[in-house]
C-alpha cells in the first residue's frame, strides 16, 4: 500500500481519481512525512487510543494514525473523497470513514459508542476558514476530550497561545486557555502542502483541562463579557461593555464593577487575564442579577 506522505504517491492517487481541489472546503493536503510523524508524536497516540480525525482528505495522516492508534474515525465532508479514502485506507481494519460535517456530528455519542465515554483525542489538518468554529464547537459542546492536536494557520496558532497585553491576545486566546493548555509544537512551511497555501502554518496541541482553571458562575455570561471587551479593542473596558447591545450591562454598572475590582477606569480588555475576567463576570452576575 502506497504511503501518501510521499508526494509522488499523492499525485498518483489524485490523477487516478481525477480529483480537483475544492476551494470551498479549504483543501491543502500534507505531503511531508516528517511533519506527519511530528503531529502523531505531539498527539501522543498509543494503541489504547480512539482518535477522531477531522478532514482526512485522501487519508495521508489517517494512515499514520491507523498505524499508531487502537481505532480511528475519519470525518470527511467532501463526498468526492470517500472513494479515494476507501482505497487508500483499505489495508487498515481499525478505521471508520464517515462522510459528514463535523459541526453536525454527535461527537459525545461517538465518544460513548467507540470509547466508552472516556476522553478522546482529536487530530486534524483543519481548513483555515473554519478553524475557530470547529475548535469552539468541540469545547462548548463539552464532549469528553483529552487533547486536540491540529494544523492551523500560524497566525491563529499565535492567537491561541497569546497572553494579556500582546497584539494577538483576544477572545480566542481566552477561550482556548479556559478549556485547555496550548503549545505550538511545529511551524510548517507552505511547501509541505499540496496545493501550497498562501500563509504559514503551525501544529498546536491543546491539552484539555480536567478541571477549569478559574471559578465562574455562568460560563456563557463570561464569554459574552469577553467578546464585548474585544469587539472594539481600542476602547476602554468600560465603553466596550457599556456599548455592547448583546450585554445587559450599562456604562455606569461597568464603571462601578471596574472600581470594585480596584482597576483604572481607562483599563482595556486586552490587559485582563482569564482570572480577572472570571472575577469581573462573577461580580457583575451578582450585582446586576443577569
Amino acid at each position: 500500500m502506497a504511503t501518501l506522505g510521499i508526494p509522488e504517491n499523492t499525485i498518483r492517487i489524485l490523477q487516478k481519481y481525477d480529483f480537483h481541489f475544492q476551494k470551498k472546503f479549504g483543501q491543502n493536503f500534507l505531503i511531508d512525512p516528517h511533519v506527519l510523524e511530528r503531529i502523531v508524536a505531539a498527539a501522543e497516540i498509543t494503541k489504547d487510543d480512539f482518535v477522531l480525525e477531522i478532514g482526512p482528505g485522501i487519508g495521508t495522516m489517517t494512515q499514520y494514525l491507523c498505524e499508531n492508534a487502537r481505532e480511528v474515525m475519519a470525518v470527511e465532508i467532501d463526498q468526492n473523497l470517500i472513494p479515494i479514502l476507501q482505497e487508500t485506507l483499505a489495508g487498515y481494519d481499525n478505521v471508520n470513514v464517515v462522510n459528514a460535517d463535523i459541526l453536525k456530528l454527535d461527537i459525545a455519542g461517538v465518544a460513548e459508542k467507540y470509547n466508552g465515554g472516556k476522553p478522546i483525542k482529536v487530530v486534524a489538518n483543519l481548513p483555515y476558514y473554519i478553524t475557530t468554529p470547529i475548535i469552539m464547537e468541540l469545547y462548548e459542546s463539552h464532549v469528553p476530550l483529552e487533547s486536540i492536536t491540529v494544523m492551523v494557520q500560524k497566525e491563529v496558532a499565535d492567537r491561541m497561545q497569546a497572553g494579556p497585553g500582546t497584539k494577538d491576545y483576544g477572545a480566542l486566546s481566552l477561550a482556548v486557555q479556559y478549556y485547555s493548555a496550548a503549545e505550538i509544537v511545529a511551524n510548517v512551511p507552505a511547501n509541505c502542502f499540496m496545493p501550497r497555501p498562501k500563509v504559514g502554518s503551525a501544529v498546536i496541541r491543546l491539552t484539555c483541562h480536567q478541571h477549569c482553571p478559574v471559578e465562574v458562575e455562568d460560563e456563557r455570561f463570561l464569554f459574552r463579557l469577553i467578546r464585548a471587551s474585544f469587539n472594539q479593542r481600542r476602547k476602554t473596558l468600560q465603553n466596550g461593555l457599556g456599548n455592547d447591545p448583546g450585554l445587559p450591562v450599562s456604562k455606569s454598572q461597568a464603571a462601578e464593577a471596574i472600581e470594585a475590582m480596584g482597576w483604572s477606569q481607562t483599563i482595556r480588555g486586552e490587559a485582563l487575564t482569564l482570572e480577572q475576567f472570571a472575577q469581573l463576570a462573577n461580580y457583575l452576575k451578582n450585582s446586576i442579577k443577569v
